[in-house]
């Protein structure tokens, strides 16, 4: 879901941005109008109410027994000199002069009181007969204000969609290539849409061109190590058995010996490390094949391997199993895992012991080796790097190795390490690798 969202990203954006800018802007004409519809309509039914107040005035200049104001709208009443209160409504009666907001039988009236010389008048409007007019006066330019902002906003909308087409196409294009085998032809000039010109047309021929020399870099690395890994085999090989048939020389002394035991030792991490590698290329040209296996078996294998690493170092290498548990996952890539591992912890411990702990779902290597300083752990699994303090032969990368197929494979590894104490590594395996073992 979270990669779906992305991968329309820009589209959203740009239409969220749009309805957002459209939707403050009649918020904010809306708000407008009716805040100038309450100001006009106040000021002008106060002005309304001061100009027919002096009108009848005026009129009752003229003629003294002139009739009081009274249309559908507005209606006046007059408290002569001289005259009881009895001529005026009872609401209206003591109120002083000025402008006065009343409310009779759900309605809402204002009043204006004033002092003429003929006596006391009250001009009485209805204020909500008026403001719905104005009301109703002020939605037609409304309605056509907030017409006009969608329209054009809409317009403006696929007017940028139309120009983010483009954007969207390569991204599209790009996402959907074979990470393995991309399709560099579809960005061709004859497959690219008619549209794309400009900043996006240099953008499709900088990714064209950038993934061909990815791709070109990758294909040398990966036929390089596949090639040099062959290579290499078969002089390994002839060392190794040199090796092995030197150490039955019964004539040999204890340093001739221990050379050729050092020889021999070198040969064997050489021809995993080889194995990976070439485990490394296949993988990359097209997957490795998973079976179900147990990850107790492989642990053994390992172990029996790293033990003719021992010599004669007072060392306690012991495996405890907690748990049997089985993957489904190519064998080989767990055991030079775990076999880097194990070795690596054997070669940087002088004495002590180094302990395989199997609990499930999981496998735990632990030494009483030379550690790791704190500086010399945040680089530990960087390809070609060696601790400082390192002072046994070794290439700097099985580590390297076990972090890349640790990633490929989402198995986690935890490594927690004290300088002059030893070190503990666990590898981790998902619930999903895990299956059910088969008698």
């Amino acid at each position: 879901m979270a990669e779906s969202n992305h991968h329309r990203g820009l589209r959203a954006k740009i239409g969220v941005a749009f309805i957002l800018q459209a939707a403050a802007i009649s918020c904010g004409t809306v708000l407008g109008v009716y805040a100038a519809a309450a100001v006009l309509e106040d000021v002008l039914i106060k002005r309304a109410l001061r100009e027919e107040t002096a009108h009848f005035a005026e009129l009752l200049e003229k003629n003294p027994e002139h009739a009081t104001p009274d249309t559908h709208n507005m209606k006046g009443y007059i408290q002569r000199k001289g005259e009881d209160k009895s001529t005026v409504p009872s609401t209206m009666r003591d109120l002083p002069l000025g402008f006065h907001a009343l409310r009779e039988n759900g309605s809402r009236a204002l009043v204006y009181v004033s002092e003429s010389p003929y006596g006391r008048m009250f001009l009485v409007i209805d204020q909500a007969h008026i403001g719905q007019l104005a009301l109703f006066f002020g939605l037609v330019p409304l309605t056509l204000v907030l017409l006009f902002i969608y329209i054009t906003t809409w317009l403006t909308y696929r007017f940028s969609r139309r120009a983010i087409s483009p954007v969207i196409w390569l991204a599209n294009e790009v996402k959907s290539w074979d990470p393995k085998r991309p399709d560099f032809e579809a960005l061709a000039d004859e497959r690219m849409p008619p549209d794309m010109d400009g900043d996006t047309l240099m953008l499709a021929e900088a990714i064209e061109s950038y993934g061909r020399r990815i791709n070109e870099f990758v294909d040398r690395e990966r036929n390089f190590t596949r090639d040099a890994s062959h290579e290499l085999r078969t002089p390994l090989t002839v060392i190794k058995m040199s090796a092995e048939v030197l150490r039955s020389e019964a004539e040999l002394d204890d340093y001739g010996r221990r050379n050729v035991e050092r020889i021999h030792s070198s040969a064997r991490d050489m021809e995993a490390l080889i194995e990976a590698f070439l485990l490394i290329a296949r993988e990359a040209e097209g997957g490795l094949p998973a079976d179900d296996f147990a990850v107790n078996t492989v642990v053994h294998d390992e172990i029996e391997r790293a033990e003719t690493l021992l010599g004669d170092k007072p060392i306690k290498l012991e495996l405890i199993e907690n748990a049997t548990f089985c993957l489904h996952a190519p064998s080989k890539v767990v055991g030079i895992l775990l076999g880097n591992l194990i070795r690596n912890a054997v070669s940087y411990t002088d004495q002590g012991f180094v302990r395989v702990t199997i609990d499930q779902g999981q496998v735990r290597i632990e030494d009483s080796g030379i550690g790791l300083s704190d500086e010399d752990l945040k680089q530990v699994f960087k390809p070609f790097f060696r601790a400082q303090h390192g002072r046994r032969g070794g290439h700097g990368v099985g580590l390297s190795i076990v972090k890349r197929m640790s990633d490929r494979f989402r198995w986690p590894i935890e490594l927690t390490s004290q300088a002059g104490v030893g070190t503990s590594v666990t590898v981790k395996f998902p619930d999903f690798a895990i299956v059910e073992c088969r008698s």
